[in-house]
């Protein structure tokens, strides 16, 4: 069969989808690319709806994968506000939610995406708690935080992930006040450990932020339908007008799971199971994206990675993969953040108890250092804070496996790339 012949259909409109539909093209493919997006917005990208568009700084045209013109100059049938119901996997199709439409696919990616975590506690039907993952969320939450900066008015943050931290760093430059609640020894503790977590408490206490750890929030309580305080399981009442749960996100499963595709182990954070190549138990059936769970052969064991570059990446190397090419999605996985006065980017895989140490180069005190989780002397992952230009060398390390002398690799007087084998 031609190109011309095909039909490809992506579902899922935000980056990982974007992405691919721009890469069949750009491959050469002259088939057909359906691009399902159940938002009503054309794909975006989403860093800055925690960041630079959520502290105003951004326009919202700026978060757009493409111009809305893109899609149809380049014969992208792309689908806004609508879903999928379901995958006949037999008869290789897909049925819209809406209307009934069924569509026949050669080859199907699934870009579905993950979802906030919700909290299960009373109080959480109050107009006052929010969420973070789309850009009505953030048009929604960036209004919230001038008026609470305006009036003095106090959120309190269920969570101390990156969601978490950056929009409690945006609400302290709108001069809100700001509680964290997290039920982790540290911010970040999963990602970080207990060493670096450490540096974002300082952080964000040095610009006023309460943080209370080892605490889970218990009850919102309200009247008349607006938020005034917050509950934690420890016996304190915090007082709000506002709560975001940022307490995770969850991957988009349900309708891989309804059409009999594999799916990976909760414990290893679930989402579809991909090979390599990220086709699932299907082989006309791919997945990209925070859903798709990937064996990385660096660290060995099966990942999925919801950050921006993951999405960047894994969408444009699953349509690679829809066109036959030979296709290995290994990229060491990279995120970044901004709160205050801090930059920071992160490359590798190092959860606590997977390192014997965390190596310091640089003036940690001053927070412009490189830190590097290592273990029996190979570095995991490297972090680098308010130091720039390192991440392809970082990443090089990574890569190498090979043992390092720690004492050089703490001392920012010997060159890094020297160190790379």
């Amino acid at each position: 069969m031609v190109d011309a012949d095909q039909t490809f259909v992506i579902v899922g409109g935000g980056l990982a989808g974007a992405k691919a539909a721009e890469t069949l093209r750009a491959e050469g493919f002259t088939g057909r690319v359906i691009l399902i997006c159940d938002e009503r917005d054309h794909p975006y990208e989403r860093p800055a709806l925690s960041k630079g568009y959520l502290l105003g700084k951004e326009e919202r045209d700026s978060v757009f994968v493409h111009e809305p013109a893109w899609y149809a100059r380049h014969d992208i049938e792309l689908h806004l506000g609508q879903t999928v119901a379901a995958i006949d996997r037999a008869a290789r199709t897909v049925r819209f939610g809406e209307d009934g439409t069924v569509v026949r696919y050669d080859k199907l990616l699934l870009a579905t995406g993950a979802e906030p975590r919700r909290l299960d506690v009373p109080g959480t039907d109050l107009a006052g708690v929010h969420h973070l993952r789309r850009l009505t969320h953030a048009e929604r939450l960036r209004g919230v935080l001038a008026a609470l900066g305006r009036d003095n008015g106090h959120l309190v943050v269920a969570g101390a992930g990156w969601i978490g931290l950056e929009v409690a760093a945006a609400a302290r430059q709108y001069g809100a006040e700001v509680t964290v609640v997290e039920p982790g020894p540290t911010p970040l503790h999963g990602v970080l450990g207990p060493e670096l977590g450490e540096l974002f408490t300082e952080l964000h206490r040095e610009h006023g932020v309460r943080l209370h750890f080892g605490v889970r929030l218990t009850e919102i309580v309200g009247q008349d339908g607006a938020v005034l305080a917050a509950r934690t399981d420890d016996g304190e009442e915090h007082p709000a007008h506002s709560v975001l749960a940022a307490i995770g996100a969850a991957p988009r499963t349900a309708l891989a799971e309804a059409a009999g595709l594999e799916l990976a182990d909760p414990a290893h954070g679930g989402g579809i199971a991909v090979d390599e190549r990220l086709r699932t138990s299907d082989p006309d059936i791919h997945a990209a994206g925070d859903v798709a769970s990937f064996p990385h052969a660096l660290f060995g064991t099966r990942l999925r990675v919801e950050h921006w570059a993951n999405a960047l990446h894994g969408g444009p190397a699953a349509a690679r993969a829809m066109l036959g090419r030979d296709v290995v999605h290994d990229r060491v996985p990279y995120f970044f953040t901004d709160q205050y006065d801090l930059g920071m980017e992160y490359s590798g895989w190092a959860p606590p108890g997977s390192y014997d140490e965390v190596v310091i180069r640089g003036d940690a005190g001053r927070r412009e250092f490189i830190a590097f989780w290592v273990r029996q002397g190979r570095v995991l992952a490297g972090m680098n804070v308010n130091v720039w230009d390192v991440t392809d060398t970082v990443q090089r390390l990574i890569r190498s496996r090979a043992p390092m002398d720690t004492e050089a690799l703490a001392d920012p007087h010997v060159p890094l790339d020297s160190l790379v084998p």
